[in-house]
């Protein structure tokens, strides 16, 4: 049994008391053993790859894939601290890991639509170089979103770090965007009116006021305690539903094909199946890939 795995047993026998982790049963590792593999895309037509999370790596498996056909991807890769979260320690010079991820980053743009988007994950560690190779493979820049996070202990001789990054980029001018399906709602302090009537805001019966507003880059209401997410996994780096819901409902169009590069436990495809969307993913490590079919397997069940 390796390292990950163990730590999996270790936090399923002794867990918070509200603590709301889902985790795999012995079970489930019998249910959830067969997954396809990245070498079954070869030589199939796109519709018979949807829907699936491949087992091996995303370079070896997006290179199977035509060209021009996702129409966003959501990527969150390794952020290179040398720590091991089940997939091996990556701990990699500034020089290969730049190399490692223009030659993912490449592939990504092979098989973006022309109206396609990317969103790419990342530690204040090594944003810049996420930005500089997104611009090098062509890409334009849209924003950075930075996102509140509240999880891990901090240190005592350092900052508490709070935050992530999140690239937004775009292969052509011609991108979708729909602004209106993320607009967020504030309550109204100003509340001016025009011949009486309200200016762009909304009171309800009870005396509420507020309007709509366009999204920002900047999202603290991602913070929520982790452990009572009725999402939440042991995956040590998954990331909320609600920035997938966010970044789905935002650059993609029910019936797109939403892919995941850095799988994890299954958020981007939980979230893309919710929303009507197609996935495909890629996982190299076997037990995160079983949280993530018994996440999609208890949504058809409409159990999650």
């Amino acid at each position: 049994m390796d390292e990950a795995t163990k730590r999996l047993y270790r936090e399923y026998n002794d867990p918070s008391p509200r603590n709301k982790t889902l985790f795999l049963t012995l079970e489930d590792r019998e249910k959830y053993k067969d997954f396809p593999t990245v070498d079954t895309l070869d030589g199939k037509p796109l519709p018979e790859l949807l829907d699936r999370i491949y087992l091996g790596d995303c370079v070896e498996g997006m290179a199977l894939l035509p060209s021009r056909t996702i129409d966003l991807i959501f990527a969150d890769p390794p952020y290179n601290l040398g720590k091991d979260y089940g997939n091996n320690r990556m701990s990699l010079s500034e020089a290969e890991y730049r190399e490692w991820t223009e030659e993912w980053i490449s592939e990504c743009v092979r098989i973006l639509t022309e109206n396609g988007s990317i969103y790419v994950c990342a530690d204040w560690r090594y944003s810049c170089l996420i930005r500089s190779v997104l611009i090098g493979s062509g890409l334009i820049i849209k924003n950075r979103i930075t996102w509140r996070r509240e999880k891990g202990r901090g240190s005592d001789r350092n900052w508490k770090n709070n935050m992530e990054d999140i690239w937004f980029a775009v292969m052509s001018e011609d991108y979708k965007f729909n602004v209106d399906e993320v607009k967020v709602r504030k309550r109204v302090i100003a509340p001016y009116r025009e011949n009486g009537i309200p200016k762009d805001w909304v009171e309800t019966e009870e005396g509420e006021r507020y309007r709509y507003t366009y999204p920002s880059n900047i999202w603290t209401d991602t913070v929520v305690p982790f452990w009572s997410m009725p999402e939440n996994t042991p995956h040590p780096t998954q990331k909320p539903e609600m920035i997938l819901e966010r970044i789905i409902r935002a650059s993609s169009d029910p019936g797109d094909i939403v892919l995941d590069p850095f799988m994890g436990s299954g958020t981007t495809a939980v979230v893309a199946t919710k929303l009507g969307r197609h996935f495909i993913g890629f996982e190299i490590n076997e037990e995160y890939l079983r949280l993530s079919m018994k996440r999609l397997d208890l949504i058809q069940r409409g159990l999650f």
